[in-house]
């Protein structure tokens, strides 16, 4: 098991069970769990850092069962830090308390008795997301700036194909038609889905964001419509499936591309009838939803009816926003450097650096095959390990792109690959780094070529700045 990827979390319950089980797991993704019986116990806790996720109990007073204290709690936090992520654990109330707090500002909710991998799979989302909207502020207080300042957008970029984004946007957004955003890993599909919400008549209500590239494919029933109590055999309780939690506002379906053929006509029997039936139920409960897909497939395979219905797609690609990869807009990127040298300097609490002459023109000139998540990866490893005042080119370990074409006979058959590093961590960047070479950037195929899931290769690209 590889270091924590998070700093600190705190967990609110007053069972000590739930509290030295949750402490124990959870020791996986931070490198500090504080478990706490009360939230008076946490309060000062949560003052002093600021966490990066808090798991807060819906009921606390003996035989509560409305969560009255639980929701109570959720708007004094989140009046604390109104970018807190907090999710809601839940045992009693079933669909309506965990609506109640999504509509009130949890970031998500677990169900108790919870599985280990899908607590930690809404934990690890919650507090990517809190780390997310750090990194848009610019801030490591305990109460940062809103993520998103009115009038502004994280979408950087002035260049013509950018422009037109910008402008489908703000024609989009205002109405509650359902939009599809295409484009490659890495050129920022969430932070359009994010602006289109922000910029829409639902921006007050919950925006719930499902990657359907990180639940595995036994779960996305249950995860998007919901089940109820004895639907299946550890079906303990009622659960509230995203779809029904995301009720008056935005539900971003990321990478849709993954959604099984089985499941897609489902889907869209929710979006023609405006209602979702949880598994198990025979009543369906209507929904009131405007729903943001994306997904990085090229288009000849989101077309192939044998792997997408193009039924389907025309229900969710009312407007489609093709978001350009870096290369066709490298004059955004010098506004990009700028961004993200500021913040990272910032961020580790170091001089902004300048760039030599040489390395501007090598990042000018690199293609980024793994856009601007690249780019970010590359300057935020830079400003962590220069030494000097004024980059150079060296200090973003580039890899340059291999010829667009290749005569075939000036192509030498592979040779076997001869290293004496034994050291892991290189090791398995090495590897990481070749897969992705390898496929192109297809994170799906060298998530497969690794034998990890695509979350898990993810977390690997950021831990060694890929």
């Amino acid at each position: 098991m590889g270091d924590p990827e998070f700093d600190f979390c705190v967990v609110i319950d007053d069972d000590d069970d739930i509290l030295m089980a949750s402490r124990l797991l959870l020791r996986r993704l931070f490198k500090d769990v504080e478990a706490v019986r009360s939230p008076e116990e946490a309060l000062p806790l949560i003052q002093a850092r600021a966490p990066d996720a808090v798991l807060l109990d819906a009921n606390f007073a003996r035989g509560a069962t409305n969560a009255a204290e639980g929701l109570a709690w959720l708007d004094k936090l989140l009046g604390i830090d109104p970018e807190m992520v907090v999710v809601m654990i839940t045992a009693h109330g079933g669909v309506q308390v965990a609506v109640s707090a999504m509509k009130r500002g949890a970031t998500d909710f677990v169900s108790k008795p919870w599985s280990n991998e899908k607590l930690l799979a809404t934990v690890r989302t919650a507090a990517s997301l809190r780390r997310s909207r750090r990194a848009v502020s610019g801030g490591t207080g305990a109460v940062p700036a809103p993520a998103i300042q009115a009038g502004s957008s994280p979408l950087l970029g002035n260049s013509p194909v950018m422009a037109r984004v910008h402008s489908l946007i703000s024609r989009a957004a205002p109405t509650d038609a359902n939009v599809l955003v295409l484009g490659e890993n890495g050129t920022g599909k969430e932070l359009v889905a994010r602006e289109l919400h922000r910029q829409s008549l639902r921006a007050n209500q919950v925006m719930l964001t499902v990657d359907l590239g990180a639940v595995s494919e036994e779960l996305i029933d249950s995860e998007l419509f919901g089940h109820v109590k004895g639907a299946f055999t550890d079906a303990r309780t009622d659960r509230v499936g995203r779809i029904q939690a995301a009720d008056g506002g935005t539900l971003f379906l990321d990478e849709i591309g993954n959604l099984p053929l089985r499941l897609q006509p489902k889907l869209l029997t929710v979006l023609e009838q405006r209602q979702v039936t949880p598994v198990g139920a025979n009543k369906p409960v209507p929904v009131n939803i405007r729903v943001i897909a994306a997904t990085n497939l090229p288009p000849e395979k989101l077309r192939d009816e044998s792997h997408f219905r193009q039924d389907l797609l025309f229900r969710l690609n009312t407007v489609e926003i093709d978001l350009p990869p870096l290369r066709d807009r490298r004059e955004d990127v010098p506004q990009l450097i700028e961004h993200y040298l500021e913040h990272y300097a910032k961020r580790y609490g170091r001089p902004v650096p300048s760039l030599s002459p040489a390395a501007r023109m090598a990042l000018l000139d690199h293609d980024w095959p793994g856009n601007v998540r690249a780019l970010r990866h590359a300057l935020e490893r830079a400003v962590i390990l220069a030494r000097d005042a004024a980059l150079e080119p060296e200090d973003f370990a580039l890899v340059q792109a291999m010829p667009r074409i290749v005569p075939v006979a000036a192509v030498a058959p592979p040779q076997p690959r001869q290293s004496d590093d034994l050291n892991l961590e290189r090791v398995e960047r090495r590897l990481v780094e070749e897969a992705l070479k390898k496929h192109g950037y297809n994170i799906s195929l060298a998530a497969s070529e690794l034998g990890l899931s695509r979350a898990a290769l993810y977390r690997r690209m950021e831990k060694h700045g890929l």
